[in-house]
């Protein structure tokens, strides 16, 4: 199976989850040069796309990424014209090696993952994934709970005993801000240097990780504890997971969990 395979089911998988109506969310993956190679000619620059900040420490790299405008939905039956193979050509560069064959461009939020890849690779060489998408149960979250990012996790955490276990960093969620600009991008980026989960307030998640399995994994669970409080945080509440209880869980699988939520 191709990496474009890989990557197309997990886009079909996010859509019927009713994670991702219409255009909405958008995917980057770092691809190895042999992976490209089975696609592709590499060093056959199709188009070029110019970019105002600081991409230098991921010259040389490929990424899949998905399409401004496009739907999930039509990525598994097209992806040459739904998706492109990008080479970070320079600082400011990033060149087409394949896909947007209908003249398309990368997703407006390309800056964002592109700053998040840079962030995450700081804190994990075997990084690959970013994945953007709209979870219904985090939405509504943000509008009922607020926005602080050690509630917020506390509440995910007691939940569902596999939250923690799962996501043991916590996390981040961010204010609405406006999407597409630099200021969510750089926003994002910073949390990223803490947390692979950044809840945007009214919006979504930007999830990380080292495969598609592992992220796709992160948005599930962390839209089911969702799910769960949003469907009891209004009634009577007769036991719940406790701190104590949590830090047992977290001591019994070895976590290294954030401190200063439950402890």
């Amino acid at each position: 199976m191709s990496c474009i395979d890989e990557v197309t089911e997990i886009l079909d998988l996010l859509y019927k989850h009713n994670w991702d109506e219409r255009n909405g969310g958008n995917l980057s993956y770092i691809l190895t040069e042999e992976e490209v190679n089975f696609i592709c000619n590499p060093n056959n620059i199709i188009r070029e796309f110019k970019y105002s900040f600081d991409m230098s420490e991921l010259v040389g790299k490929y990424f899949i990424i998905t399409g401004t405008g496009k739907y999930f939905k039509n990525c598994l039956k097209d992806p040459i014209n739904n998706l492109g193979i990008m080479k970070v050509l320079d600082k400011n560069t990033l060149g087409l090696v394949w896909g947007y064959l209908d003249g398309g461009r990368p997703t407006s939020e390309a800056p964002t993952h592109l700053k998040c890849h840079i962030e995450r690779l700081k804190q994990d060489k075997e990084h690959r994934l970013v994945i953007h998408c709209h979870p219904t149960n985090i939405i509504c979250m943000t509008h009922v709970h607020d926005l602080d990012s050690n509630h917020f996790t506390e509440d995910l955490w007691k939940m569902q005993t596999e939250s923690i276990v799962v996501f043991p960093e916590g996390i981040a969620v961010l204010p609405w801000i406006l999407c597409g600009g630099e200021e969510i991008g750089i926003a994002t980026a910073d949390k990223m240097k803490e947390y692979r989960s950044v809840v945007w307030a009214q919006h979504g998640i930007f999830c990380t990780g080292k495969t598609l399995d592992e992220v796709f994994g992160l948005i599930e669970t962390i839209e089911k504890a969702a799910e769960i409080y949003m469907k009891i945080f209004d009634k009577k509440i007769y036991q719940s997971i406790t701190n104590e209880q949590l830090i047992t869980l977290a001591k019994a699988f070895n976590l290294n969990y954030r401190k200063g939520i439950i402890d």
